[in-house]
């Protein structure tokens, strides 16, 4: 695949995922870099302070509140697989879409998109009751909230089925598999940490369409959004690099909810 014609990204960082006293990230300094933010939304971190604050902060510098849905899952931060049931999962999103939405909207703005976390995000890639259960809460919640997932997902057919938007993901900081998927946490591979080689990365995604994957061959990557996770080792250094990178390049990041 030749050079794209595209000159914007979004950006995003999951944020928001501290807890009571403890913190997992910078997220001041990460809303200075990042053009949406997926905010915690306490079930698998976050409670209502973070998320007024972090919906306060991201108002103020124009950044759009996305929420960052879960299982709940604290002990886990979400990360752990939960065969819940489809009707408390789609309750359990309509919980936390309401709940981020109400701080957002008293900073100034409102929820702009749907993005599912951790093992959430994962399982919808293939399973299909979970994705129509994380669909159903948006439709009911608002079926003008764009859905954010991995390209060829379950979840983003089925939301382009029933006529939802969809956002497609890619990832700056994790390793790909052959197939397209991610590399599982844990696994060699599945973490970049180096800024040069994420920034790269990014730059490949948006101005050729491809990025590499752990098993050698190069993947086609046709996505509306970038991630870096906040968790990641160095996250404010690495998004840092991917926009000085892409300014030097004429490469704009807009948020895709205008």
């Amino acid at each position: 695949m030749g050079p794209t014609t595209q000159r914007t990204i979004d950006l995003n960082a999951d944020l928001g995922e501290g807890f009571g006293a403890w913190t997992i990230a910078d997220d001041a300094a990460l809303l200075d870099l990042v053009t949406s933010a997926n905010v915690a939304c306490g079930f698998h971190a976050g409670d209502p302070a973070t998320m007024r604050a972090v919906t306060r902060g991201a108002v103020e510098r124009g950044v759009r509140v996305g929420a960052h849905v879960a299982y709940r899952d604290l002990a886990g931060f979400g990360r752990r697989f939960v065969d819940v049931r489809p009707a408390d999962l789609a309750d359990d999103v309509v919980y936390q879409i309401s709940a981020l939405d109400g701080f957002a909207r008293l900073a100034g703005d409102r929820v702009r998109y749907v993005k599912p976390h951790g093992a959430l995000y994962t399982a919808i890639v293939h399973h299909e009751a979970q994705a129509a259960a994380v669909l159903d809460a948006v439709q009911e919640y608002d079926a003008t909230l764009p859905v954010v997932g991995l390209p060829g997902s379950v979840v983003l057919r089925e939301a382009e089925r029933r006529g939802l938007r969809t956002v497609r993901e890619a990832f700056a900081d994790r390793g790909y598999r052959a197939d397209g998927t991610l590399v599982p946490r844990g696994a060699p591979g599945a973490l970049v940490h180096d800024p040069r080689e994420v920034a790269d990365r990014v730059l490949g995604m948006v101005l050729d369409g491809r990025v590499r994957s752990v098993d050698g061959p190069a993947l086609t990557v046709d996505a509306e959004s970038v991630c870096v996770h906040s968790d990641t080792p160095g996250a404010v250094g690495l998004l840092r690099a991917v926009r000085d990178r892409l300014v030097a390049e004429g490469v704009g990041a807009v948020p895709f909810c205008r």
